[in-house]
């Protein structure tokens, strides 16, 4: 019996022991990396937020005066708490009527008036849970047809805006954010029969926007990932 012929790239060499152990670091990393950073930044972010927060709690109240320990997400927890408790009163008469008096003291001040109006204008807009959130994920041609952007569809446009638009149809109001930071970006009014509703969430548009294309959605599940095959990607990747 002849003996088998190699490939044209010849016989597949055998791995080193070093070989194998980076390869296992390198995946070790990679699997490791995404996890770590998210328990660093949650652990963070209480911790700030403690900061903040517990040095305007009495010491009566704290865990720490009773048991030694600092407990940390203690000052979360006081701060969910106190919001709840604002929020309630807020929507009831003598709430409303406590918010009007102060915002008509704010609205005699100058410069605090402007900063006030504007930090809650931005508060309205990102914690609302109205018409005014972005529902939908879409496709609109930009900056010139035929070159397709992500967009988030905002409303249908209304007044002055629908009436001085040449269009028959009904326009649509759309937000295209800018990649990596999706913050920023262009109030865009579109005809609603040039845009392209998609199936992905907002979530899964944002993330794509982020990534600058490289993290596509797969039905809102996250990839599995094969080690071995990691290991080559990090491999040949290091190489360049």
């Amino acid at each position: 019996m002849s003996a088998p012929e190699d490939s044209k790239d010849g016989p597949k060499k055998p791995r080193s022991l070093f070989g194998g152990l980076r390869a296992s670091f390198l995946t070790g990393i990679v699997v490791i990396a995404p996890i770590g950073f998210t328990i660093w930044l949650i652990w963070s972010v209480v911790g700030w937020i403690d900061g903040w927060v517990l040095p305007l709690v009495p010491d009566r109240f704290e865990p720490e005066q009773y048991i030694g320990i600092n407990l940390r997400g203690v000052g979360v927890i006081f701060f969910l708490v106190f919001t709840i408790l604002v929020g309630w009163m807020a929507k009831g008469l003598i709430g409303r009527s406590m918010v009007r008096w102060a915002e008509g003291i704010v609205d005699r001040m100058p410069v605090v008036r402007t900063v006030y109006g504007g930090v809650k204008q931005i508060a309205e807009t990102v914690f609302s849970q109205a018409e005014t959130s972005f529902d939908k994920a879409c496709l609109v041609q930009y900056p010139r047809p035929g070159l397709w952007a992500i967009a988030f569809i905002s409303t249908q446009a209304k007044g002055e805006i629908d009436a001085k638009i040449p269009e028959d149809g009904d326009v649509m109001s759309v937000f295209l954010p800018t990649t990596p930071n999706p913050t920023s970006g262009f109030l865009l009014f579109v005809p609603k029969t040039d845009v392209i509703e998609l199936d992905m969430t907002v979530e899964d548009a944002a993330k794509l926007v982020i990534s600058a294309g490289l993290v596509y959605p797969q039905n809102g599940q996250i990839p599995q990932v094969n080690p071995d095959d990691l290991s080559e990607n990090v491999i040949h990747s290091a190489r360049f």
